[in-house]
């Protein structure tokens, strides 16, 4: 194509020299200190934003290597399990029934089950009553979150 168009080759490939090069020591102080003021936990993600809201633009990449350059290493945080002691289902409930599931008349005994199912992508809870003398569902509620009592 150079050789129809009559020109070099060297002009094809030429490459301005006038491109901005800056240099990344000039903000190394910047990231030392937004290392620092974040109690050393900040890693090159959150450096970075730190440095934007100063309007300085600085890759992800450079301030890996100034904080590898500086053995800057920030602090892993593991979230840790709580555990919520609560007081559900501790409650002594006499047993009325004592195994008689076996009723003569309906409604006589009422029970109630609550579950959840997944249903149009999130789960709900569902409360079931059934009536024990025939085992029929007498009434439902389906709600997004546990119903209260």
């Amino acid at each position: 194509m150079c050789q129809i168009l009559k020109i070099a080759k060297s002009t094809y490939y030429y490459q301005t020299n006038n491109c901005v090069k800056y240099d990344v020591n000039n903000y190394e102080e910047e990231v030392i200190s937004a290392f620092n003021k974040s109690r050393k936990i900040y890693g090159a993600h959150k450096i970075k934003a730190v440095l934007m809201r100063k309007d300085i633009i600085l890759s992800r990449r450079k301030i890996r290597f100034l904080m590898i350059k500086n053995n800057l290493v920030f602090k892993y945080t593991k979230l840790k399990y709580r555990n919520h002691k609560t007081m559900v289902n501790n409650d002594q409930i006499s047993n009325v029934l004592n195994r008689q599931f076996n009723n003569k008349k309906p409604n006589e005994v009422v029970v109630s089950d609550l579950t959840y199912v997944q249903f149009g992508g999130k789960w709900h809870y569902i409360c079931l009553l059934i009536d024990l003398f025939n085992r029929e569902i007498i009434g439902y509620s389906v709600r997004p979150k546990k119903p209260l009592n």
